[in-house]
């Protein structure tokens, strides 16, 4: 089997979907866990105004509210979170995606002062974080703030990983990786956005070139750029299709390089980076 059909396989992509089939199943999946775990009664995701977090968070409110008129229980809720770092260039989009999701509660935390302080302690030993490290200290600032507020609301919280992010190794460790469930995980790019329009997602939001935004020297600097790979190609070569070399080898070797970040961390029992 070739490398590319193993990454197929193990990231659980279709080449051609059914759009309503897998909002529902998404939507399934979700309250399956709420109802076999009886003590969880709130879903927590941050909201960055991006595709991603747009379609989980709607995920997520329609699941919940399926969940509260199924069962009666008013308990159920979905929170979702505005973590800016400072003030965030596409906050009207932010508010646009809210605007779609219609969240049970909304709650705000800028986590500017949170990262400024944990830069200054470690300045203070000598430590001097790169622009590029500060943004993973934004990522796991945010991640930090929703387990806290999932624990005082007894939550979980929503990962938004999938296939094209999953296959590249793009997210930080223990940043927007570091979450209980994943609604998303087997869709790539091309697919999330053919969800969003069938739920009839505002066009600027599902059409949005993506960025992780972490880094302040090179503000909303584009995924692709970073990747040196378009979205569409990653998502050719995950639909099957037959790219050139060159792309084949940006591909995987993203993939292998970043392995480690898509695994427990290692043990004694474990080869794979040999």
């Amino acid at each position: 089997m070739s490398l590319q059909k193993k990454i197929i396989k193990t990231l659980g992509v279709q080449s051609i979907i059914n759009t309503k089939k897998e909002i529902r199943k998404s939507i399934d999946f979700l309250k399956k866990y709420l109802i076999c775990h009886k003590k969880i009664k709130s879903l927590i995701l941050g909201i960055s105004g991006g595709q991603d977090s747009t379609l989980a968070g709607k995920l997520c409110q329609l699941a919940i509210s399926e969940l509260r008129s199924l069962t009666g229980n008013n308990d159920y809720t979905f929170i979702a979170l505005r973590l800016p770092y400072g003030d965030q260039i596409d906050e009207k989009d932010c508010q646009d995606a809210l605007s779609f999701i219609q969240p049970d509660r909304c709650i705000k935390v800028n986590i500017k002062n949170a990262v400024l302080a944990s830069q200054q302690s470690l300045r203070d030993s000598g430590v001097f974080l790169s622009d590029f490290l500060r943004g993973n200290e934004k990522a796991r600032e945010r991640m930090k703030v929703q387990y806290s507020i999932a624990g005082l609301n007894n939550g979980i919280v929503i990962g938004t990983d999938h296939a094209a992010e999953a296959v590249t190794g793009f997210f930080t460790k223990y940043g927007d990786a570091a979450t209980d469930i994943n609604p998303l995980f087997r869709l790539n790019k091309r697919q999330i956005r053919q969800i969003l329009q069938t739920m009839c997602c505002p066009q600027h939001l599902y059409l949005k070139k993506p960025t992780a935004d972490l880094e302040d020297n090179y503000p909303s600097k584009e995924d692709e750029e970073v990747l040196g790979i378009s979205y569409d190609l990653i998502d050719d070569y995950l639909e099957g299709k037959n790219l050139n070399i060159e792309h084949t080898s940006i591909i995987e070797m993203l993939y292998l390089k970043t392995q480690h970040k898509r695994h427990l961390p290692i043990t004694v029992f474990d080869n794979f980076w040999k």
